[in-house]
């Protein structure tokens, strides 16, 4: 097989990273769902939490040439992801740097557990680049970014933060989540660091929860350093499931980011529609950006409805479209931020980042996207 670089998306989505049959050539990886091996006379100890069973260790290969990088690791959630990266690169008193719009579970985590461990971090103003240099401070070590953000889809400048970043001899991570590598490699903007909840598009049938990270050897050298202590590990039928997702991602998350653009339009022009947060729109702030620096826009958008209409009603008068938790399935989804995935951040920290009571986050799926257009005007039309 040619190296993982040279071969088309779809190629890497079914063949990498598959664990061989050697025994009875089965089409598709068997499954090692064994949690104790040998440890004498062996070329590897493995152990689950040292996250090198057999299936563990070849789906980080496909992670990786997915994301253009040397290596990866998996865990048991997005959130295990996100924590242990970050503790694996600070200390006490080390400090990083975080931008304003993040997912709710990140922002909560910096929140309730840095004082713990005498972890000092700041929020940018905005998302300029001098936002950013101005917080720099000779203890950053971590300058940690979301693009497009959860769920107000901005847009963050990834190559000038990178360069901020290596000028000051500071690792950058990324929460490539909403983009999926389909969408946009990071890496080729210069950020050491890309952390995924595979809960989202990687599983992409509302299944699965696991997140992943993928870097450089050396990173992702640091970072199972604290990830054998902190266990987060991913069960090898989860492995297995998520394997399995992977082969269709590029096909999945093409449609959804078509459907997604079709979707906002049609949203952008509708009367009872407020607001569109889209970044495929001419009329986003950061359409030229998010252009420059993505292959496709993605599957994810929010709105806002006029403020007389009950937002929690339209949602309960849904048929197709599902009021639901999380995101990226195959199923189209809609939820509030503000008593969901956002809830954690309180009204004050809501309000000074945007996010309205009244925000509506949708997940965008592989419908035709005429259904989709149907089921929100009749609940339009039923929910007064």
């Amino acid at each position: 097989m040619k190296k993982n670089n040279n071969l088309g998306i779809n190629t890497i989505c079914a063949h990498v990273g598959e664990v061989k049959d050697e025994q009875f050539k089965g089409a598709i990886s068997p499954i090692y769902m064994s949690t104790s091996y040998a440890f004498d006379d062996v070329d590897v100890m493995r152990y689950p939490r040292y996250l090198n069973t057999p299936n563990q260790e070849a789906l980080v290969k496909k992670i990786a040439a997915l994301e253009k990088t040397e290596d990866a690791l998996i865990f048991g959630s997005g959130m295990a992801a996100v924590s242990t990266t970050i503790l694996a690169f600070l200390k006490h008193g080390d400090h990083i740097i975080l931008q304003q719009t993040l997912y709710g579970g990140t922002y909560n985590f910096v929140l309730e557990e840095f004082k713990k461990f005498g972890i000092e971090y700041s929020f940018t103003k905005n998302l300029s680049i001098e936002s950013f240099q101005k917080e720099i401070k000779p203890n950053t070590k971590v300058l940690y970014i979301e693009t497009p953000s959860n769920p107000l889809l901005t847009i963050t400048d990834m190559k000038a933060v990178a360069d901020l970043a290596k000028t000051n001899g500071i690792v950058t991570m990324i929460d490539n989540t909403f983009a999926s590598p389909i969408n946009q490699t990071p890496t080729d903007f210069g950020i050491d660091i890309m952390i995924h909840s595979a809960t989202k598009y990687m599983g992409g049938h509302s299944d699965i929860l696991a997140g992943a990270v993928a870097a450089s050897k050396k990173h992702i050298e640091t970072i199972w350093k604290t990830a054998i202590n902190l266990g987060g590990s991913l069960s090898d039928f989860t492995v297995w499931m998520l394997e399995r997702s992977l082969k269709t991602m590029n096909l999945r998350v093409k449609r959804q980011s078509k459907n997604a653009l079709k979707m906002a339009t049609y949203l952008d022009k509708n009367v009872s529609v407020a607001k569109v947060y889209y970044p495929g729109l001419k009329s986003h702030p950061n359409h030229k950006l998010a252009k420059k620096q993505m292959k496709g826009f993605g599957g994810m958008l929010s709105f806002e409805l006029k403020e007389e209409i009950d937002v929690m009603e339209f949602q309960r008068k849904l048929q197709l479209i599902k009021p639901s938790m999380s995101l990226a399935g195959v199923e189209s989804t809609m939820l509030n931020p503000a008593v969901a995935s956002h809830a954690l951040l309180g009204a004050e920290e809501r309000e000074n980042q945007g996010i309205k009571d009244g925000l509506i986050r949708f997940s965008v799926g592989i419908e035709e996207t005429k259904d989709l257009i149907a089921d929100i005007e009749q609940a339009l039309v039923n929910c007064k």
